[in-house]
C-alpha cells in the first residue's frame, strides 16, 4: 500500500491502453520509475512550503500545554521536533495523522489534533487555502523532494506526447526537482524517509539545494548539507543532489 500504490495503479491504466498520461504529484512518484516509463513533463510549482492548519493556535508558539500535533510525514516528524525543542515545548506531543486530506481536517476538526501540518500545495489546489493558519518557511520545514510540483508520466516510445506537452513542461521547476530527487534516490529512494530536499534557481542560473535528515527513533541534531552550482540541464542538477546526499551520509544520515 502506501503512497506507491496510487501511483502503480495509474501506471498499470497506462500500460493497459486506458491511459495516454498519468499526472502525479511528483513528491509521491518513486524516485526510479519502472522499465518503459518516462516522466515526460514537470509543471510550473505551486507553493512547495508546508502548512499549518489549526483552528484556535496561529502557530506553534500559541499551543497549549499537552496538545498534540499530527502528521503522517517522518520528514515533517523531524523537523517539527526540531522546531518544538527549539521553543521549549518539550510538553508538545506529535501524533499520527492518517487518511486523504478531508479525513485529515475531519480529525482536527473533531478536536483530535491541535494542529497538523500538510503541504501547502494540496491545500490550495483544491480551494482549501483559507484553511493555511501559517506557512513555515522553508528555514524552519524544508519541504520534501518534488513538493508542490506535478510531473506527467507516459509510456516511454510515446515521442508524440512528449512534443504536445512541451508547452506545458517548465525548465526551471525541472531542474530544481531533478536535483530534489536525486538527493532522495541516492539516500535509498523512498518518499516516506525522514529527509528534505529543497532546490531554488536565480535569475543566473545558480541552482541552491539545501537538504535535512533526521532521526525518527530517537532526539538528535539534524544532519544539514547545502551546495550551490550553475547548471544547464537535469543531468548536472541531478549531479548537485548527489553530492549534497553524499554530504548527508558523511553528517550520519542513513
Amino acid at each position: 500500500g502506501g503512497k506507491g500504490l496510487f501511483v502503480k495503479e495509474l501506471e498499470t491504466a497506462l500500460e493497459e491502453g486506458r491511459a495516454d498520461l498519468a499526472v502525479h504529484s511528483l513528491k509521491d512518484v518513486p524516485m526510479e520509475l519502472p522499465a518503459g516509463f518516462a516522466l515526460a513533463c514537470v509543471m510550473d510549482r505551486e507553493d512547495p512550503r508546508d502548512a499549518w492548519v489549526s483552528p484556535h493556535c496561529a502557530g506553534l508558539a500559541d499551543l497549549p500545554p499537552g496538545a498534540v500535533v499530527g502528521t503522517s510525514s517522518l520528514r515533517r516528524l523531524v523537523l517539527l521536533r526540531e522546531a518544538l525543542a527549539a521553543l521549549g515545548r518539550s510538553d508538545v506531543r506529535i501524533e499520527p495523522l492518517r487518511g486523504n486530506l478531508d479525513t485529515r481536517l475531519r480529525k482536527l476538526d473533531e478536536g483530535q489534533y491541535a494542529g497538523i501540518v500538510l503541504a501547502a500545495a494540496g491545500l490550495k489546489r483544491l480551494g482549501l487555502g483559507a484553511r493555511i493558519r501559517q506557512v513555515f518557511e522553508t528555514n524552519t520545514m524544508l519541504p520534501a523532494a518534488g513538493q508542490g510540483a506535478l510531473g506527467i508520466e507516459i509510456r516511454a516510445g510515446r515521442p508524440e506526447l512528449v512534443d504536445a506537452l512541451a508547452p506545458l513542461a517548465h525548465a526551471r521547476t525541472w531542474l530544481a526537482v531533478s536535483a530534489e530527487r536525486a538527493v532522495s534516490r541516492a539516500m535509498g529512494g523512498s518518499c516516506s524517509m525522514p529527509l528534505a530536499a529543497h532546490a531554488t534557481l536565480d535569475a543566473a542560473g545558480i541552482l541552491t539545494i539545501q537538504a535535512a535528515w533526521g532521526d525518527p527513533d530517537q532526539p538528535a541534531p539534524l544532519v544539514l548539507a547545502r551546495a550551490q552550482a550553475v547548471v544547464a540541464d537535469n543531468t548536472q542538477a541531478a549531479a548537485l543532489g548527489e553530492q549534497v546526499a553524499a554530504q548527508l551520509r558523511q553528517g550520519g544520515a542513513r
